[in-house]
């Protein structure tokens, strides 16, 4: 049996992932991308670098809790940065990486896909639940 170099045997695993298992790493990465608020985040992130104050404005509805979370699970998958600039007050600027910007192009085009498509979807709700309903 030949003995694998660690950059085969990294290749090989890299063939094996399989984000239908439970158990698989992309599928843990693809839970955490398919949040709304990291979406969103991604999202606001792509048109360029903003503070925490302009994320919480163009993201209606996200609490500060929540906000904070989603940016620090990003800076730790590595598709932000957090940069800190000593002023008064301190200033933070959050920033997409190049694995960032990448991940912006897909949730971009389904949030536009969302926003193209709602009146659609709702249509084809209002159908089905007329189609559905219960006679009684």
């Amino acid at each position: 049996m030949a003995t694998k170099t660690a950059a085969q045997q990294r290749e090989q695993a890299r063939h094996e992932y399989d984000a239908f298992l439970r158990s698989c790493p992309t599928n843990q990465l693809l839970d955490r991308i398919s949040d709304k608020w990291i979406s969103l985040v991604v999202a606001a992130l792509s048109v360029g670098p903003q503070r925490y104050s302009d994320l919480n404005r163009t993201i209606a509805g996200v609490s500060p809790k929540m906000l904070t979370q989603s940016l620090r699970s990003l800076e730790r998958d590595g598709i932000l940065t957090r940069t800190v600039t000593p002023s008064v007050p301190v200033r933070v600027d959050y920033e997409l990486t190049p694995l960032g910007s990448s991940l912006a192009q897909l949730l971009t085009a389904v949030k536009t896909w969302a926003e193209t498509h709602f009146d659609e979807v709702h249509a084809a709700r209002d159908r089905y639940d007329t189609d559905h309903r219960d006679p009684a």
